[in-house]
């Protein structure tokens, strides 16, 4: 190679590499803003916050691949951690559940780079984070609560029942009648506005 094929690739390469930087720390700064903009949904506890911050995470999945769209998951809950309330626990929980989501559509969507498989790896990202949460939930995260935290189950049943929904009477349960349908919506409300927002961002994000 020539030194001046060599420069020529060497600027590109920096050029890349200074687009991915810039990309990403704006994507993640975006997250970061809209994690902190909370709201509590209908017949969901009060410790469950819905936030749009996986809107400006999946956006990187889609644009710039899944590990690109996981490293913007934590810098976005490593921010986080100076307001935590869980001793840490509740951001590793959001990191990973969030990572599965868009990982996976990250994965899904390199395989089939079309509408049709935006769409498809929206909803493999959504299942494999309404799976993921119950999991976490029902082994790591509600027994961390019960037992480092002492904050009794019955409390967390107590809470639920309080905002109206009466379906949930033990450990089970809430993990169907709660963290199931609150990732579901979760997933889905995300998806629908990056399916509407991707396409007119896309050339934006390409540059």
């Amino acid at each position: 190679m020539s030194t001046q094929n060599y420069s020529k690739s060497s600027a590109f390469a920096t050029r890349r590499t200074t687009h991915w930087v810039a990309k990403t720390g704006i994507l993640a700064a975006i997250a970061i803003l809209l994690m902190y903009i909370e709201m509590a949904l209908p017949l969901m506890p009060a410790f469950l916050k819905f936030d749009f911050s996986e809107v400006a995470v999946l956006l990187a999945a889609f644009t710039m691949g899944p590990a690109t769209a996981i490293l913007v998951e934590l810098i976005k809950n490593l921010a986080h951690l100076p307001t935590s309330q869980t001793m840490y626990v509740g951001e590793l929980a959001n990191f990973v559940i969030g990572s599965l989501f868009v990982g996976t559509a990250g994965l899904v969507y390199q395989q089939n780079k079309s509408r049709k498989g935006a769409f498809l790896a929206m909803a493999a990202g959504t299942i494999a984070m309404t799976a993921g949460a119950s999991l976490i939930n029902y082994f790591f995260m509600l027994p961390f609560y019960i037992k480092v935290m002492e904050f009794p189950l019955e409390a967390i049943i107590g809470m639920t029942q309080a905002v109206g929904n009466k379906l949930v009477t033990d450990l089970k349960s809430l993990i169907l009648f709660v963290f199931v349908p609150f990732n579901l919506f979760k997933g889905i409300v995300v998806s629908l506005i990056v399916g509407v927002i991707y396409k007119r961002l896309s050339p934006i994000l390409h540059k």
